[in-house]
């Protein structure tokens, strides 16, 4: 895999005002589709997106249907917006696809708080429905957790830069469990992006780090990660 295939192209912006350095506001849908034709000529074949990402899903359904775009899509099921297969249901027509390559939980405590809509996401997998399932979470304490209880996850994704390593220690494990690794946040939310002037002071010790390619480039490297997700601005 080349460095360009293991980027996913994040798409909250299509649906949110999303981002520390984001000064243009959320993405028209005139921009999305300059992003995300660019991306799929760039060699960029993944696309996460969530039913809680606004107008996102129905953007994408828009664009991949105009120009016949086969991204390979991860969603997220949110328990607040209903049963695990009404919300599949509503992304698969939002997304206008029949089936999703990737479905993750997107909150770890839905599943915590009743693990039985865990057996939803099998179902949808063994349906053929789903290719991929897992969770995305923020913290080891989620990751033990899951470990621990010998969830058979094909796909776990978290918060990974330069300056927030806590998974390493997990890194080794989760490929010998065969999980697809991704990782967002790279960027912290666009920190890297901002003019150090801009900056408090207090981030002033920073400015040798703030440089988005090393930001960038420190998390593709890493042979343990399989994909790297990063959201854009179209200027």
């Amino acid at each position: 895999m080349n460095i360009t295939e293991k980027i996913i192209l994040g798409t909250v912006q299509f649906g949110y005002d999303y981002g520390i350095n984001n000064q243009t506001g959320k993405i028209n849908e005139q921009e999305a589709e300059d992003i995300l034709s660019l991306s799929f000529s760039s060699g960029i074949k993944k696309l996460d997106t969530s039913l809680g990402y606004g107008e996102s899903e129905a953007i994408i359904g828009r664009v991949l249907n105009k120009y016949s775009l086969d991204f390979k899509i991860i969603s997220k099921y949110l328990r607040s917006a209903g049963k695990v297969k009404d919300v599949f249901e509503k992304s698969l027509a939002s997304l206008q696809v029949d089936y999703l390559y990737g479905y993750l939980v997107h909150h770890f405590n839905d599943y915590k708080d009743n693990p039985l809509i865990w057996n939803d996401f099998i179902v949808l997998k063994e349906y053929g429905k789903i290719e991929k399932i897992g969770f995305s979470i923020y913290s080891p304490t989620e990751l033990i957790y899951l470990l621990d209880k010998n969830i058979s996850i094909d796909i776990v994704q978290f918060p990974y830069n330069i300056f927030d390593r806590q998974f390493t220690p997990y890194l080794e494990e989760l490929k010998a469990r065969k999980v697809e690794i991704h990782v967002r946040s790279v960027f912290l939310q666009g920190l890297f992006f901002k003019d150090i002037k801009s900056l408090s002071p207090l981030f002033y010790p920073l400015k040798p780090y703030l440089i988005e390619s090393l930001a960038l480039l420190y998390v593709l490297q890493n042979s343990l990660i399989d994909n790297v997700l990063i959201g854009v601005n179209w200027k």
